[in-house]
């Protein structure tokens, strides 16, 4: 790990699994054991971020190339990475983000096709080598998270109206990636917020023992 005492703990996972009240609760443990951290998400983070977010996920009226797609990701994620993610790091503050170079890879590799060999080369650009320290994969069936994001009354982005196949890719990409990349691990998001809470928090405190020590 590049400091125990700021790692950067990533949660990913297909749309509706649950990843944003994963971290939200994580967030909460957090500060109740007074550890300083920051919750942040990609792409965003920052103004230019966010601008590149609207694009990527809301402009349904561009017909956009899935390398357009992935450079639009990563213009985003450099910037995220320098305002955002190494100062809150080298400050010794624990950052916890929804999504980061795990999703690319999934999304853009996998579910779009892309040479994941190609992807890997932009994303080190765009990261310049900074990589996360744990990826918090939920995983739940693709039925069930479409069945969570209807219930909260959630629409489409551009990118989830690419359909179930799609979806099922990205998914698959996830758990292949988890067989290649010690910093993945892929907890079953099924059940309650607090059931699929206690399984991060003991995957994390086995992690970081001395960061998040148990008691």
């Amino acid at each position: 790990m590049r400091d125990a005492k700021a790692p950067l703990v990533v949660f990913e996972g297909v749309d509706g699994s649950g990843k944003t009240t994963q971290l939200t609760l994580a967030s909460g443990w957090l500060t109740a054991l007074g550890l300083p951290h920051l919750t942040t998400r990609e792409p965003g983070g920052t103004a230019v971020g966010e601008a590149i977010r609207k694009v990527v996920l809301s402009r349904d009226d561009l017909e956009m190339p899935a390398e357009s797609e992935l450079f639009l990701i990563l213009a985003a994620r450099a910037a995220f990475v320098r305002d955002v993610v190494r100062p809150a790091l080298e400050e010794g503050t624990i950052v916890l983000a929804d999504r980061f170079s795990l999703s690319t890879l999934a999304y853009q590799g996998y579910g779009r096709g892309l040479d994941l060999g190609d992807v890997r080369k932009a994303i080190d650009i765009a990261t310049g080598g900074l990589e996360a320290d744990l990826y918090i994969v939920l995983d739940v069936p693709i039925a069930e998270g479409r069945a969570r994001q209807e219930h909260a009354g959630l629409g489409d982005d551009r990118i989830e109206r690419e359909g179930a196949a799609f979806r099922e890719a990205v998914r698959d990409g996830y758990l292949a990636l988890r067989k290649t990349d010690k910093h993945v691990a892929v907890i079953d998001g099924r059940g309650t917020p607090d059931e699929v809470h206690a399984r991060i928090r003991a995957t994390i405190e086995s992690r970081f023992p001395s960061v998040f020590g148990r008691g």
